[in-house]
């Protein structure tokens, strides 16, 4: 088990999108992240707006992404236009 005192590195490689802004400044955020220069990985989680603090969150391989993306995609089988005109309709 890793000592829980230990830094750990990291580094984004690509940021592909914010998810959600918090009232704080902390955005919630998909990125291709490398954690202690291990092979990166895509990383949901809240970064602190000079990315020097991160939130718990969760990495995908690709092949998890991918899942989860066909599962998306049979929960919410819309065109991206027809969900923003949804979520209009809705708030």
């Amino acid at each position: 088990m890793a000592d829980s005192h230990s830094d750990v590195s990291f580094n984004i490689v690509e940021h592909f999108g914010v998810l959600a802004t918090e009232n704080s400044g902390w955005t919630k955020e998909l990125n291709l992240v490398s954690w202690n220069a291990r092979e990166a990985k895509y990383d949901i989680r809240s970064w602190a707006p000079d990315k020097k603090k991160m939130g718990r969150g969760i990495t995908l391989t690709g092949t998890e992404c991918h899942t989860l993306r066909s599962l998306l995609n049979t929960r919410f089988p819309q065109s991206s236009s027809a969900i923003n005109e949804n979520q209009q309709t809705v708030q």
